[in-house]
């Protein structure tokens, strides 16, 4: 395929896309005069993808909790060097993350960027996995597990997914069980990574002053190429029953003050990229109106002592799930659940005003333009849209397209006191 070029005037940004013959997209955007310079190579691939059909199989399986992340890990397992030190020589930052949905790896740099971005490919389509190095890499994820399960935000954050979610594997902490990580070895890494980390199921994306030319010459020298080539892969989730499966869930750890989240589960779900997209934005719009540091509650809020600057709230959605957290520290927990579950029993013109809704735009709008400043805030962006299908140079379009009757529309149909969670964690008494 001949390269493609997006365009958008407006922002005065250009996006170069060519797909190799193994099936990787590569995607670039042009920042000239840039001297830092960033790649990010991520695969469809998360922590909620437990039940799928490997690749030259028919059958599907399970595979154990925080698997996702835990090949994550063993992919910076080299046979000689370690791969840190590798980018450390050549001036680079590599850093990798895990979430629900995507498993990325990346560095920025100012020098040496094709050499680093040789490594970067070069180590990614290279799984090096033998019993022994997964056996030892057990005892280091199980700390990691560990630590997070002695965080209260980290509990308190989990505590509301498990009492939101029945069957969704969202619920499912990204790193596993120190129990569930016991069941994995080198023959089901292999598996996923044979599956996951197909190139038809990737995306690398860079951003700098740079020549696509010469970064698909490196990426076409350096790529494997004895992948067997897949349409897409097949993924299962059970279904998801409707309402929440707990409303209230509490525990008590070591911490000054309660931490706090009121979930609303979203059950749109299942919709078309672009109609996903405005749904978050529709919905991070309502939630930054109602609960931002300039709204009226949350100021009332604040000057009675019952919130501190902590508080604070946002909507995450995907294609099979989606949720509305508020949340932060405060006494009165309970207090501030009762004062938002009235907030939601309004009439939504009431709350949600029109001029606050431009003001609230706008600031959108400049701040997505803003980000065109920072290689690393286009390389995320880019990738967030991208597994939503949804290019980074069309998301103006979609901000700009949102009206005031979508809120209202949006706030009856999500704000729903049949979907809501209270979470709570208490200091030890």
């Amino acid at each position: 395929m001949d390269i493609k070029i997006y365009e958008n005037e407006k922002i005065k940004e250009k996006l170069f896309f060519k797909e190799l013959d193994s099936g990787l997209k590569v995607y670039f955007m042009p920042k000239e005069g840039y001297t830092k310079q960033y790649a990010i190579f991520s695969t469809n691939y998360g922590s909620i993808d437990n039940i799928f059909t490997p690749i030259r199989e028919d059958e599907t399986i399970e595979v154990p909790e925080g698997i996702a992340h835990f090949l994550e890990h063993k992919l910076f397992e080299e046979p000689e060097e370690n791969i840190f030190d590798k980018f450390s020589k050549l001036g680079a930052n590599v850093n990798a993350y895990t979430n629900f949905t995507q498993t990325a790896y990346l560095f920025s740099s100012t020098e040496n960027f094709y050499e680093n971005l040789e490594l970067l490919v070069q180590f990614v389509q290279h799984p090096y996995f033998t019993d022994e190095n997964v056996e030892k890499e057990k005892g280091i994820i199980a700390q990691e597990i560990n630590m997070y399960k002695d965080n209260p935000n980290w509990r308190v954050f989990f505590n509301c997914l498990r009492a939101m979610y029945t069957e969704h594997p969202v619920r499912i902490d990204i790193a596993g069980t120190v129990e569930s990580i016991q069941d994995i070895n080198k023959e089901l890494l292999y598996k996923c990574y044979d599956t996951f980390y197909n190139p038809n199921n990737m995306v690398l994306f860079i951003a700098g002053d740079l020549s696509f030319d010469e970064i698909l010459k490196i990426v076409e020298k350096t790529e494997r190429k004895d992948y067997t080539k897949i349409e897409e892969v097949n993924r299962v989730f059970k279904e998801e029953p409707k309402g929440v499966k707990e409303s209230f869930i509490e525990e008590n750890m070591m911490t000054s003050t309660p931490l706090f989240y009121i979930g609303f589960k979203d059950e749109d779900v299942n919709l078309p990229g672009e109609e996903r997209v405005k749904k978050d934005l529709v919905t991070n719009f309502i939630l930054d109106m109602i609960f931002g540091s300039s709204s009226v509650f949350y100021n009332e809020l604040y000057e009675e002592g019952i919130i501190d600057s902590s508080f604070g709230a946002y909507f995450t959605g995907k294609k099979s799930y989606g949720h509305s957290l508020v949340g932060g520290e405060s006494k009165k927990p309970k207090e501030v659940y009762n004062r938002v579950m009235d907030l939601f029993e309004k009439d939504p013109q009431s709350i949600l005003i029109e001029d606050d809704f431009n003001r609230i735009k706008r600031k959108n709008i400049g701040g997505f333009l803003m980000a065109f400043n920072s290689v690393e805030s286009i390389a995320n962006n880019f990738m967030d849209l991208y597994f939503e299908e949804v290019l980074l140079i069309d998301y103006l379009e979609i901000l700009e397209s949102i009206e005031y009757k979508d809120l209202i529309e949006r706030f009856n149909k999500h704000f729903v006191k049949e979907n809501v969670v209270l979470s709570i964690v208490n200091p030890l008494s």
